[in-house]
């Protein structure tokens, strides 16, 4: 069988590409290889940013594949480390992953691109959240859509499943930027250099701390900084980047960062 996840590694950055023919959908078997890819993603310290897409040009991800549970895949089996996709469960991601998002995004690809911390669309991408018309939940994007778009146009997306385009998605702050086809991956990748080149230990203090804060009273979240509860936060306040940027600014010069 032809591995369905293909990886590019480019110096700090990594490429994973959904490469399922014919629509790049997702089952038990893919998601636990997307599991493991994105485990050690985060593991390698040579590793600061992912890039995820999709095969082709008509289907980003339209998620779980249902040729495959009629055939005897379990909705509720076995995903893998990270969950469905690898990403939504993983513990601990604490890198910038960009979601390159290719053309269809629906259902769980539309779910594996919330996973990520930026979305980049291709102009003639679609996306919507069909789940309602199998008779099922959109379990993640109902927990996670109402916190990043309107509540309202969050439960009217989940509730009927239609279809949207991209205008309509940077309208709701779904996604970051939009761009050509033919431009989308070049950009993906000028944004995972951009990335790359910042500092690895602060962004890792941000995801933690923007995953603590998420259902934590703000004065708690503070606290946990201040006092040093968080890992990547005491690890940040002790270490040689943080002496090196305030080096640098003195300096006037860019900082190295070393992630340590």
């Amino acid at each position: 069988m032809t591995n369905p996840i293909k990886t590019r590694r480019d110096g700090a950055i990594l490429e994973v590409t959904l490469d399922r023919p014919k629509a790049n959908a997702i089952d038990l078997a893919t998601s636990k290889i997307m599991g493991d890819v994105f485990a050690d993603f985060r593991d390698d310290p040579e590793l600061r940013v992912a890039i995820v897409t999709g095969a082709g040009e008509k289907f980003f991800c339209p998620g779980w594949d249902l040729k495959a549970a009629a055939d005897g895949d379990e909705v509720d089996g076995d995903y893998g480390v990270g969950g469905f996709g690898g990403l939504q469960e993983l513990r601990d991601m604490n890198k910038p992953v960009i979601a390159a998002v290719n053309g269809i995004c629906c259902g769980g690809g539309l779910e594996l691109a919330l996973s990520a911390d930026i979305i980049l669309a291709a102009d003639h991408a679609t996306f919507a959240l069909p789940e309602i018309r199998s008779g099922t939940v959109a379990d993640a994007a109902s927990i996670k859509l109402p916190k990043r778009i309107p509540y309202h146009i969050a439960m009217e997306l989940l509730l009927t499943g239609r279809w949207f385009d991209t205008t309509e998605a940077l309208n709701w702050g779904l996604i970051n930027h939009t761009y050509p086809a033919a431009d989308l991956m070049d950009q993906a990748w000028d944004m995972a250099r951009l990335l790359a080149s910042g500092p690895p230990l602060v962004y890792a203090a941000i995801k933690e701390v923007v995953r603590d804060a998420e259902d934590t009273k703000f004065q708690d979240a503070m606290n946990h900084i201040t006092k040093r509860q968080l890992a990547s936060i005491d690890r940040l306040y002790s270490s040689e980047d943080q002496l090196e940027g305030a080096r640098a600014f003195a300096e006037k010069r860019d900082p190295v960062w070393k992630g340590k």
